[in-house]
């Protein structure tokens, strides 16, 4: 029988984080992956808010991952009639020239090849890796959690178990930790995927989003608040058409979701006039998918409430239903999740005591975690219901403009501030960490350097291009901030931890700023032709520079 210290069950996006952490610790670690390729299964994509990078596993912050375009807002659409081409547009969360494209809200990354940059970090620190191996059963001895039994009649000891398997969790449904989650938290999700040459995506969507809603009646959209409308993402050279749909409503009643997205897609692609005369000519099918997510399970308290360890065991991203239920992504919630799991992981195993009680601290950290918590809770996309039960057009707006325009910062500061605040109290040189991230992750979009095995890593370095004089400045200007840091670091801790209790007030200054805030936004807008060609000379200063000055002044995590 083989015998491990942790098994990772998943190969997705928290199960590298976790195995890597575990295996750097000096722990004998394999994951398992059931596709014969690591992210062969979700071959879809989605946007990564900035959070996730700025707060996760070091290495994803300090690294090169794969990413097919960088996010600067959203453009929502409001339809209230698209046979007459009614319709409002809130575009306030946008960040403006000349600070886009360098400084993102997020970026868009497809599933496979992220998941496979992580897998191979992973298997450089240590960590052994079996693919096309599905874990069908968890091993149990007087009620703990001892290992795995695969679908090749394995059975593989391990001290821990972390289980990463994705939406739904059914191994740890089976053996009793969780339980089938109902039907009307569960949405289904309808991806079509086009491709569209690069200058296409750039012309017509440059670093935007785009979200449409409309009413029920109109056939273009699931039910408000039970789907998501329409979302349009953009990647390098395709593009993204998603709308979901929960899989049950709140009467109980089940909808026959084939056939109404059928009609929702062909009503909205008809209707729809930019879709048919800026996308439509211009793109290709490639695949459809249908995938689906537990969004609304951090919104159920019992569900909410229930652990997500027993004796031997941890569950960590979808499977311990940690989905944000306003933007459909459970990415960082899985980085930060997997990382909270590795740190237990360890404190567990060095004590030699991996009995639920030791592991309950997992949970209590998970549920100390603010954008975990903000994230699994924000009430916005579910509240659209009630808008449509209303044919409230203000109520529209208002959950649209909270959830996915610039009002979301009323209610997501005070988690990103206290977040903030821990960061710098655990280390302040985390801000140049920052600050170099957003160029980096701009530069190696540009030139898709990526280094794992499907990325064309460094690119040709010529030095009569780059600008040295302002790149010589740069560096300069990074380095004296890190010592600067380094030297002042006792002080801005303990600034960082008397500030820290204040975070709380930040949701409520924002509300009170927000008017204000948007005024000048709109003031921005204005004079943001004449702030372009600033935006150029950053971006062209990024492209031609010596991609050293973003490098991470340190290496490890911190």
């Amino acid at each position: 029988m083989q015998e491990y210290d942790v098994v990772v069950i998943g190969a997705g996006f928290g199960g590298p984080v976790a195995a890597k952490k575990c295996a750097e610790a000096g722990f004998r670690t394999l994951m398992l992956e059931r596709s014969e390729k690591v992210g062969e299964k979700v071959i879809s994509g989605l946007t990564i808010p900035f959070y996730g990078f700025l707060f996760g596993p070091a290495f994803i912050r300090d690294g090169n991952p794969p990413i097919e375009r960088p996010v600067d807002g959203i453009i929502n659409y409001i339809i209230k009639d698209i046979e007459t081409g009614d319709i409002e547009i809130d575009d306030s969360l946008r960040i403006p020239r000349p600070l886009s494209p360098i400084l993102a809200f997020g970026y868009n990354a497809y599933c496979q090849p992220f998941c496979q940059w992580e897998a191979e970090k992973a298997v450089e620190s240590g960590v052994e890796l079996r693919t096309s191996t599905t874990v069908v059963e968890l091993l149990k001895e007087n009620g703990r959690v001892v290992g795995v039994r695969t679908d090749k009649e394995e059975e593989i000891r391990a001290r821990l178990v972390i289980d990463g398997e994705g939406s739904q969790g059914l191994l740890a449904v089976g053996a009793g930790i969780r339980e089938k989650y109902p039907p009307e938290v569960i949405s289904l999700a309808d991806v079509y995927d086009y491709e569209m040459a690069k200058e296409d995506v750039d012309e017509v969507f440059g670093y935007t989003l785009r979200f449409c809603w409309g009413w029920d009646e109109q056939k273009i959209a699931p039910p408000l608040g039970h789907g998501n409308g329409l979302m349009v993402w953009p990647y390098r050279e395709s593009v993204h058409f998603c709308q979901d749909q929960c899989l049950a409503m709140d009467d109980g009643k089940v909808p026959n979701l084939r056939k109404l997205f059928e009609e929702y897609h062909r009503n909205l692609t008809s209707g729809l006039r930019w879709w048919k005369e800026e996308i439509a000519p211009r793109a290709r099918l490639r695949a459809r998918v249908f995938e689906n997510f537990e969004i609304f399970v951090g919104l159920n308290e019992r569900l909410r409430a229930m652990p997500n360890h027993a004796d031997g065991i941890i569950l960590i991203g979808d499977a311990a239903g940690l989905e944000s239920t306003e933007l459909c992504d459970g990415v960082p919630a899985a980085w930060f999740s997997a990382d909270i799991a590795a740190e237990v992981a360890i404190e567990a195993l060095r004590a030699g005591d991996v009995s639920a009680s030791f592991l309950s601290r997992y949970d209590q950290r998970v549920r100390a975690h603010p954008i975990i918590q903000w994230s699994i809770t924000a009430p916005h996309r579910y509240n659209l219901r009630f808008a449509q039960e209303h044919h409230s057009l203000e109520e529209l707006r208002r959950y649209v403009h909270d959830g996915w325009g610039l009002g979301g910062f009323a209610h997501m500061s005070s988690a990103l501030v206290k977040m903030i605040l821990l960061a710098i109290k655990e280390d302040p040189r985390i801000v140049t960490s920052w600050l170099r991230m957003f160029p980096r992750y701009y530069f190696n979009w540009l030139h898709q350097r990526y280094d794992y095995s499907g990325g064309k890593g460094e690119p040709p370095r010529d030095p009569a291009r780059e600008p040295r004089t302002a790149q010589a400045l740069a560096r300069g200007g990074l380095k004296l901030m890190d010592s600067a840091l380094a030297l002042s670091a006792p002080l801005i801790k303990a600034a960082a931890g008397l500030l820290e209790p204040a975070a709380r007030f930040a949701n409520p200054a924002m509300k009170a700023l927000l008017p204000g805030i948007e005024a000048l936004m709109r003031g921005w807008k204005k004079v943001e032709p004449r702030l372009a060609p600033l935006g150029d000379k950053l971006v062209d200063f990024v492209g031609r520079a010596d991609p050293a000055v973003f490098a991470p002044p340190l290496k490890g995590g911190r």
